[in-house]
Parts: structure tokens; C-alpha cells; sequence
């Protein structure tokens, strides 16, 4: 590595653009730049451009063109099961369940919903952050009519078991169908899974699912609500009829036709990819475990239970802010955490709810790889980050 190379080791917080993405992308901000709600040709030109994006997206995720919206990203679909849901069904229940280790857009958007009189469940993780389908069906009441679990964590990767929830909720509905009781929704937030899971709503079970642009190499300010055939939720956007009168506001078609590709690339590339990154990221636990005492790894480290990806670790006697302070200033781009969460002081919701302590949930460090990373680069930040560690525990008044 040069003096001036940079290295970004941060894939969960964010992914580059694929130069294919761009290159399809680029038409649509010039001379393909009409409206796709307009009736002439521009708009016609650039709504066959969505309705082909839409059926690709509906391909990949196992669904139909009808059952596709196009959102802002994955906040706002998930702004929109949360609060479409409870809204639109407030006569048949009042109770939605999801997890302690959930995205803020969910558990900010919960607690935003039991100031408004909901009842919320938020289930417990294992020391490995996963969600058991026998806490769902505990908290499961009468007046359940959601139930929004994550696919995999973006903090430490760990893989939810969505299918077997999935297949319980399913079972749950066909029982609470005799008894007179409203269906239960399920919800998955598929962000961090996109690039590496079976993603098929159909296997899955579920009846709404999440997606983000630009955590699977497409553009930023673009992502995907599935809504099952059927579904109802009252719409959070309204002053349009875009999306179906599901969500109003301008169509973002390079947008759309970026993620469309982006999704083909990823789906196309997925088994070679996620080999790839899952023995690099063995090489860098590896590595660190070698050279750099007394840490503890916060994520799965198995591929079944945890994405191939991400490795977080915790450095006891070290803060986290500080490691990454001087991995940057070093070249190497880390987080602490959530990118959405990464101005708070707080210690990680998901470690804490992981059981670690709050001194080893402020020295983690999140270590997130990308299609592109080598070796080489995990050998460059090693020439870094065994020193840093060191130098820190020194500093530190705590021992």
C-alpha cells in the first residue's frame, strides 16, 4: 500500500456505485429525463424504464410487478409497514412485536407508535444477537397484527432464523383465521442481507420486506417496500397518485434503474461474493486474534448464523471512537457501529442487548468488507491496528 492509498473496510454503513449501475443510470438525468406520471412520449420513455426496473426487482425478490414500490430507501419503507400498519388496523389490534436489535427506523418508529397508544413487544437476543421464533410466539396476544424482525443485523451480522418465523406466523394465521382473530403481518428488514441471502418472499414467509439501494453497490436516496397482494397499509405519503396511491412524490428513475441493475449484479454475483468476503473476513479475525490480546468477537462467526461480512470486535481497555479516529487518520475507514446511530455517545443497542458490558460495548469496533477488499489491505491495517490498540490501553485511566 502507498502513503496516500485509503482503504474502506465500512461496507455496511454504505457500498460505491457499480460503474454498470452508473452507465444505466446516466440516460435517465439527460435526454431520458421525463416524468413517468407524464402521458406524452418523454414520460412514457421513462415510465417503460420503471416497469422494466420493477419487474426486475419482482424477479429477484420471487414477487409480482404489482406488489413492488419504490421508495426513498429503506427508512421510509419501513416508516411505512410501521406506521401503515398500526394506523390502518387500529379496529382489529393494537400490538406489534419486533426485536431489541432492530434498525432506529424501526425502534424509533415503535416508540414514536406507543406515545400514540400502541403496544410494542421488543424481543430479546442470545449472547449471539439472534431472536428465537419461540420468543415470537410467546409475545404473540390477541390483539397482534405485526410482527417485523430484521434479516440480518447490521452491527454484528447475525442471521435471524426468518423462515422458521416465517412459517410459524403462517401456522399462527390459519389458526387465528378459525378463531375469528386478525392475520399477523410479517415484516423483514432484508437491508444487510440483500448481497449474500436467499431473499425469495415466498420462502420467507413474509408478507412485507425492506430494501436499500445503496447497501448492495446501487445509488443512495432509492429503495424497495414489497407489500404481499392484499396488504393493507395507509399510506404515509399522500398528494399523489405515484406508486399505486401506496406512496406519492416524483418517481426517482435513475434511481430506480441503478438499484434494478444493481440488484441483477448482486444476485448474479452472490455465491462467488459472499466465499470471497467470508474467507477474508476469517483472515482478519484471524489475524487479530493472532497478534492482538485480550478482545472479544461480537459476531457469528460461522457462515449459517452470521453474514459473511461483517466482524465486529470488541478491544477492552481501548475506546471505539479513538480506534477509529486512528484507523482514518491512518487511511482505513471503520465504524462503531450504525451509520444511522454514528453522531450518539451511547453504547451499541445491539451489544448491550447481546449482554456485553457497557466498557465492552464502547470499545467495539465494526470491521464491514466489500466485494472489493483483499488480503493485502487486512495486511495494511494489521501494520496499524495492533499499535493503536496498544497505544490506547496505555492512555486509558481505566485498567
Amino acid at each position: 500500500m502507498t502513503a496516500n492509498s485509503r482503504i474502506y473496510l465500512d461496507h455496511s454503513a454504505t457500498t460505491p456505485l457499480d460503474p454498470k449501475a452508473l452507465r444505466k443510470m446516466q440516460p435517465y438525468f439527460t435526454e431520458k429525463f421525463g416524468n413517468p406520471a407524464s402521458i406524452h412520449t418523454y414520460g412514457q420513455e421513462a415510465l417503460k424504464a420503471v416497469d422494466e426496473a420493477r419487474e426486475a426487482v419482482a424477479e429477484f425478490l420471487d414477487a409480482t410487478n404489482s406488489e413492488i414500490f419504490f421508495t426513498s430507501g429503506a427508512t421510509e419503507a419501513n416508516n411505512m409497514v410501521l406506521r401503515g400498519t398500526m394506523e390502518k388496523r387500529i379496529e382489529e389490534g393494537n400490538h406489534f412485536i419486533t426485536s431489541k436489535i432492530e434498525h432506529p427506523s424501526i425502534l424509533e418508529t415503535a416508540r414514536s407508535l406507543e406515545k400514540d397508544g400502541f403496544m410494542a413487544s421488543y424481543l430479546p437476543v442470545d449472547k449471539e444477537g439472534r431472536v428465537s421464533k419461540e420468543s415470537v410466539q410467546k409475545a404473540i396476544t390477541k390483539k397482534t397484527v405485526l410482527v417485523s424482525i430484521m434479516y440480518a443485523n447490521n452491527e454484528v451480522g447475525a442471521i435471524q432464523p426468518i423462515k422458521e418465523i416465517g412459517k410459524l406466523i403462517r401456522k399462527e394465521n390459519k389458526k387465528r383465521l378459525k378463531e375469528g382473530l386478525p392475520e399477523i403481518y410479517f415484516h423483514v428488514d432484508a437491508v444487510q442481507g440483500i448481497n449474500f441471502l436467499d431473499c425469495s418472499v415466498k420462502r420467507l414467509r413474509c408478507h412485507l420486506l425492506s430494501l436499500s439501494g445503496h447497501k448492495f453497490y446501487g445509488p443512495k436516496g432509492i429503495g424497495v417496500l414489497y407489500k404481499q397482494e392484499g396488504v393493507a397499509l395507509k399510506a404515509q405519503a399522500t398528494g399523489g397518485h405515484q406508486e399505486r396511491n401506496v406512496r406519492a412524490g416524483t418517481s426517482n428513475v435513475p434511481g430506480i434503474i441503478g438499484l434494478a441493475e444493481a440488484l441483477k449484479i448482486a444476485n448474479k454475483n452472490r455465491e462467488k461474493s459472499s466465499a470471497k468476503v467470508f474467507e477474508l473476513k476469517k483472515y482478519l479475525i484471524q489475524k487479530i486474534k493472532d497478534q492482538i490480546p485480550n478482545i472479544k468477537v461480537n459476531s457469528p462467526e460461522s457462515d449459517n448464523k452470521g453474514l459473511p461480512n461483517i466482524a465486529n470486535i470488541s478491544f477492552p481497555g481501548a475506546e471505539g471512537e479513538s480506534i477509529l479516529l486512528k484507523l482514518d487518520f491512518a487511511g482505513i475507514a471503520v465504524s462503531t457501529g450504525s451509520a444511522c446511530s454514528s453522531t450518539s455517545l451511547e453504547p451499541s443497542h445491539v451489544l448491550l442487548a447481546q449482554r456485553l458490558t457497557f466498557k465492552e460495548a464502547h470499545s467495539s469496533v465494526r470491521f464491514s468488507l466489500g466485494k472489493h477488499n483483499t488480503k493485502k489491505e487486512i495486511n495494511y491495517l494489521m501494520k496499524h491496528l495492533p499499535k493503536i490498540i496498544e497505544d490506547l490501553r496505555k492512555m486509558s485511566p481505566i485498567k
